[in-house]
């Protein structure tokens, strides 16, 4: 039985469709390059079939996880790098990666202005401060967007001279913000004028929703460590867990030894039987992210057809998988995040609603019927119930699922404004 979309919002989609030939083929040339950079590292490395079995208790010579860790440094042009379900989430990573970059008395800089809502509680912006870096005696410093919503240059060259500045952070996707994605090119320019102010800085990259979305990755043009999700971009929708960091080994030693304890690091860590799923996903991922990408921008046409604000548009070029939709009312945010749990393979009965998330300063309404619980890769939907009542949209495990999920939230949209 065909699902229940109305055949106004079917012939809608394929005129969306129709008219984005020219930015689907220029996703599948970039996946297409992708997929050749992974292959090359697979065969580079020789993949076999002994690196797929589990470690247990320990996890001392697991061939699998540490060649793993030696494909992502590879992928990413690094010089070294570090792939572990021990991370139980991108926060966790990222906030590993500054605990053990950041000392008391360091300051911080984020370059961006605020960082994703749940990096605050790491940093103590927010919450009662216990464990943050701020109780650890490290500094916080925040260069706010220009009015034009843009990075800024000067105030950034400006803050990062101030005396102790240790890190920088750089935060790719727009997270909660109505800012624009970072552009690995944008980034790079930031790395450039960071260089140019203070070269003993270390730049830290926020990747998540980032990797593969684009030829080329932050640290090609000027990042010194980068960090992200498994059950996002790289993970291919296989990963059931974890998180990696990649970039010098110093930094990535350093983010072994807050991940574990000093003098393990990364020795320890049993992948139980997990390196199959790591390594099929990295191999997947570059066509993964392109269905999702396409997913993002097929949403952007539909949405735009029906009259709402998008952002990115779906002419623009793509820098992350993340699609902004304005619906300007909490019970748009809520019939849409109706429509794409519907369009999901898990959980399609039922009905997402807002609630008091951990780690957010504001009810949250999540929808996500997938296959790994919180998988951003596939077809979800999230939004903090705020003005201005923009939900955020990303995922898709394949185009032809995530193009029905879209659909029959649209659809729901639609049939809210018939009542």
């Amino acid at each position: 039985m065909p699902l229940q979309i109305s055949d106004r919002v079917r012939a809608l989609g394929q005129q969306a469709q129709r008219e984005l030939a020219e930015q689907f083929d220029r996703i599948d040339e970039i996946a297409a390059f992708n997929t050749e950079k992974v292959l090359a590292a697979f065969q580079k490395h020789k993949v076999a079939e002994s690196f797929f079995q589990g470690t247990t208790g320990y996890g001392y010579d697991d061939l699998g996880r540490e060649a793993l860790g030696e494909i992502y440094a590879d992928i990413f042009s690094t010089e070294d790098a570090m792939v572990r379900i021990n991370f139980v989430n991108g926060t966790h990573a990222i906030a590993s990666a500054l605990y053990g970059v950041l000392r008391p008395g360091d300051v911080m800089v984020s370059a961006i202005g605020a960082p994703y809502d749940t990096l605050q509680g790491v940093i103590g912006i927010t919450g009662d401060g216990n464990g943050s870096l701020k109780e650890f005696g490290i500094a916080y410093r925040q260069v706010d967007l220009t009015p034009e919503n843009t990075p800024d240059l000067p105030g950034i060259v400006q803050a990062v001279q101030e005396p102790n500045v240790k890190a920088v952070l750089i935060q790719r996707s727009r997270g909660y913000a109505t800012r624009a994605s970072l552009s690995v090119e944008t980034i790079g320019t930031i790395c450039q004028a960071i260089r140019q102010a203070n070269p003993h800085v270390w730049i830290l990259v926020d990747n998540c929703y980032g990797e593969f979305v684009e030829t080329i990755e932050p640290t090609q043009v000027g990042a010194d460590l980068i960090m992200g999700s498994l059950i996002k971009n790289p993970g291919g929708g296989l990963a059931p867990m974890g998180g990696y960091v990649a970039g010098r080994r110093e930094l990535v030693e350093s983010t072994a030894m807050r991940m574990t304890v000093p003098g393990i690091g990364r020795e320890c860590g049993a992948s139980l039987g997990n390196n199959r799923a790591l390594y099929q996903g990295l191999f997947l991922a570059p066509h993964t992210v392109a269905q999702a990408t396409k997913t993002a921008v097929f949403a952007a046409k539909v949405m735009e057809l029906l009259g709402y604000c998008t952002d990115p548009t779906s002419q623009e070029i793509r820098h992350d998988i993340i699609q902004m939709i304005h619906l300007e009312k909490p019970e748009a945010v809520e019939k849409f995040c109706k429509g794409i749990q519907a369009g999901a393979p898990v959980d399609s009965y039922v009905t997402p609603v807002p609630w008091d998330m951990p780690g957010y300063d504001c009810p949250v309404i999540m929808a996500a019927g997938a296959f790994i619980q919180g998988a951003s890769i596939e077809l979800s939907a999230d939004a903090p119930m705020r003005p201005p009542y923009t939900v955020y949209m990303q995922g898709g495990l394949t185009f032809e699922s995530g193009k029905l999920g879209i659909l029959l939230a649209a659809d729901e949209l639609l049939r809210e404004a018939r009542r």
